[in-house]
């Protein structure tokens, strides 16, 4: 199976060159390898979000790993970087014949400056309206300063105000977006919330518990 999964990942390594050349310097295209978080991007063309072959997945591809085989391909969403650019993006999953989900194609297209036009002739020709702010997305070549991020974004109380529910809401929240795939995540989380790692993966396992009680019971 792993021989299989290196070759769609082999036969893909071209497509990403092809696509990003039709699009110009506005597209990046990105291959990602599912089975190594920490380094999940193994081609890459164009230059949107900044990364190079080696660096990690970003927030979407860890929650894509997250959600496992129930994953979809999530296309023509929109987001913006940490240094504001507007980025129009679609993720489309890789499975091997058993339909295991091991990776994705990522396109992402830089639409900043289609963006502004598009309010400039809103706004010549009296139709302007305000729009709804896209969510931020951390892209990065390292793994730990997306986890960091994704753990401020959870911070809106500090750890020793959160009851025990809110704790355990904490570390759901960071289980579904695949914050605990990453290695080392336990230990940084634990860390950032200035708790022991023995108290990190207890909480981790009750907030698993809780959630597979209620989906059972969603499903009775």
């Amino acid at each position: 199976m792993e021989t299989e999964r290196d070759a769609i990942l082999a036969a893909l390594r071209p497509v990403v060159d092809g696509i990003a050349a039709t699009f110009g310097p506005v597209c990046e295209v990105v291959l990602h390898d599912y089975r190594r978080p920490e380094n999940s991007v193994v081609a890459i063309a164009g230059s949107v979000t900044g990364r190079r072959v080696g660096g990690a997945m970003s927030e979407i591809g860890m929650r894509m790993v997250a959600r496992g085989d129930e994953a979809a391909d999530e296309l023509n969403y929109v987001t913006r970087t940490d240094t504001g650019t507007l980025v129009k993006s679609s993720t489309m999953l890789l499975r091997d014949s058993s339909g295991r989900v091991f990776g994705a194609v990522c396109v992402n297209v830089d639409v900043t400056a289609a963006s502004e036009v598009h309010a400039l002739l809103g706004a010549l020709a009296g139709i302007g309206a305000a729009r709804e702010e896209p969510p931020v997305t951390t892209f990065g070549d390292d793994i730990d300063s997306v986890v960091d991020v994704m753990l401020d974004a959870h911070r809106h109380q500090s750890w020793a105000l959160l009851d025990r529910a809110g704790r355990l809401d904490l570390f759901r929240s960071l289980d579904e977006r695949g914050v605990f795939a990453v290695r080392r995540a336990i230990e940084q989380v634990a860390g950032r919330l200035g708790i022991s790692r023995a108290s990190a993966y207890s909480y981790l396992s009750q907030s698993r518990k809780q959630a597979q009680q209620t989906n059972a019971g969603g499903h009775s």
